[in-house]
């Protein structure tokens, strides 16, 4: 684990579909496009306030694990992808992680030029 980093530059990236499908298809165009090593889905309910009114719907939960330096691309290939008006995107830092899946985060998204990365560095 990397206990002495705080800010290792992980992040999880999470947002919501309204079917099985649409978070198939979304998890599955995230990782095809290396934005993220692993999308998690998950069916949840969700109650929240929309138009003034207490709504539940029967939601997915998406949680893509990803590079910091990444988020923001996923974030705007999610928003190109949606069928929300207003998406839930929310960005929460991974504080630490066990060394060898983070390395594997590492090499299953593309780098900062925009090459995918093919090895986990040892």
């Amino acid at each position: 684990m990397n206990t002495g980093n705080a800010t290792n530059g992980y992040v999880i990236v999470t947002t919501t579909v309204d079917n099985a499908e649409a978070a198939r298809k979304l998890a599955a165009e995230i990782v095809d496009a290396q934005l993220a090593a692993c999308v998690q889905r998950m069916p949840i309910q969700s109650t929240y306030r929309w138009q003034g009114k207490v709504e539940t719907a029967a939601e997915f939960l998406l949680q893509a694990k990803t590079r910091a330096g990444l988020a923001e691309a996923l974030i705007a290939f999610i928003q190109s992808r949606h069928t929300y008006e207003t998406p839930e995107l929310v960005v929460t830092p991974i504080l630490d992680g066990e060394a060898t899946y983070l390395a594997w985060i590492d090499a299953e998204t593309v780098s900062a030029a925009g090459e995918a990365r093919d090895e986990v560095e040892a």
